[in-house]
C-alpha cells in the first residue's frame, strides 16, 4: 500500500451549471479518506485550495472571460501535484469541474519530467474535452483540459507542464465517449487521439477496451493518471453530475475498469470529479465516486 494525498478543488468557474464547488465535501461525507485507509493506505487530507467566486471577478462577461482565474487555479494544483509525486505520495484530486484535470495533470508530469520519465493518461469521460477557445461553441473551460494537455489552446494553460505538452497523444486515451461536438471530432483525428465510444464499449466489451486502453497509456510510460468524470457513469447510476448523457457505464463496468486500473499498479495519480450535490440524491454519486476510488486503490472482491 502506499501514501495518498487528497486535495480538493472546489472549482466551478468552468462549467454553466453551479453547485459542482460542492463535490470535495461529498466525496469526503462519503468516508474516503477512512476508506482507502481501511486499504492499507497511509492518507493525507490536504485540504481544498483556494477557489475564487464568481461573483468576485471583475470584467466577467462570457465563459471564456473566466479562462485567466481557471489557469490560476490549475496553476496551484499543478504545484500541489507535483510536489506530491515529488514527496513520494499519489495525489488524489477530488472536483470541482473536469478543467481542474489540466492542472493535476500538468504537475504529475512536470515531476515525472523531472526523472526524464513520461506520464501516461486515462480520461474517463461521457464527452470528449478536446475543445479550445477557439472551436468551442460554450465558452466553458471544462469542455477544454485535454486539449490543453496535448498542447492546444491557450498558452498560459498548454505551459503549466513543464516542459510542455504534459502528455503525448500515443500515451492519451479517452474512454466512454458519447457526446462530441463537431470541432471535437476533427480535434480527435487532428491531434491523433485514440477515443473508446460507448458503442466500441458495448460491441468489444469494457473489458478488452479497458486493456487496449491501458496498454496505450502504459506504452514507454513510467506510469498514468486516471482522470474520473461522474458523468462517465450512466445517470440513473450516478444522478448528481451537470452534464448527464444516458447510455453510459454501468456500475459494474465502473468497477471492472477501475480493477483492472488497480492491478497493473502503474496507477500514480487520480481525479474524481463534476459530482454536484445539488442534482444528486442523497449523495448517491459521491458514494459511488468513493467505491470507484477505492476500487482504483486495490479493493478487491476476493
Amino acid at each position: 500500500m502506499g501514501r495518498i494525498r487528497i486535495i480538493g478543488v472546489p472549482l466551478d468557474l468552468g462549467a454553466s451549471r453551479r453547485g459542482v464547488d460542492m463535490g470535495p465535501s461529498a466525496l469526503r461525507i462519503a468516508q474516503l479518506e477512512r476508506r482507502l485507509e481501511e486499504l492499507g493506505h497511509v492518507v493525507e487530507d490536504y485540504g481544498n485550495l483556494f477557489v475564487p467566486e464568481r461573483e468576485a471577478l471583475p470584467g466577467v462577461a462570457t465563459a471564456l472571460d473566466l479562462l485567466p482565474a481557471i489557469t490560476q487555479v490549475c496553476g496551484e494544483l499543478a504545484r500541489h501535484t507535483a510536489q506530491a509525486i515529488r514527496d513520494g505520495a499519489m495525489p488524489l484530486v477530488l472536483g470541482g469541474d473536469h478543467s481542474l484535470g489540466a492542472g493535476s495533470v500538468a504537475g504529475v508530469a512536470t515531476a515525472f519530467a523531472e526523472r526524464q520519465q513520461r506520464l501516461g493518461l486515462i480520461w474517463l469521460d461521457a464527452h470528449g474535452d478536446i475543445n479550445t477557445p477557439s472551436s468551442s461553441l460554450s465558452g466553458n473551460v471544462h469542455g477544454m483540459p485535454v486539449a490543453h494537455l496535448l498542447g492546444h489552446g491557450d498558452p498560459a494553460m498548454v505551459n503549466l507542464a513543464r516542459p510542455a505538452p504534459a502528455v503525448r497523444s500515443e500515451n492519451t486515451v479517452i474512454v466512454g465517449v458519447r457526446d462530441l461536438d463537431p470541432a471535437e471530432r476533427e480535434h480527435a483525428q487532428l491531434f491523433g487521439l485514440r477515443m473508446f465510444t460507448m458503442r466500441e464499449i458495448d460491441e468489444r466489451g469494457l473489458r478488452d477496451v479497458m486493456r487496449e486502453a491501458i496498454a496505450i497509456a502504459t506504452d514507454g510510460t513510467a506510469g498514468f493518471h486516471v482522470s474520473c468524470d461522474a458523468d462517465w457513469i450512466d445517470p440513473s447510476e450516478a444522478p448528481g453530475v451537470g452534464t448527464p448523457v444516458r447510455g453510459g457505464a454501468t456500475y459494474r463496468e465502473g468497477h471492472l475498469a477501475m480493477e483492472m486500473v488497480a492491478d497493473t499498479g502503474k496507477l500514480v495519480s487520480m481525479d474524481v470529479v463534476e459530482i454536484n450535490p445539488v442534482l444528486d440524491e442523497m449523495n448517491r454519486t459521491a458514494d459511488l465516486c468513493v467505491g470507484l476510488a477505492t476500487s482504483a486503490f486495490g479493493l478487491r472482491i476476493l
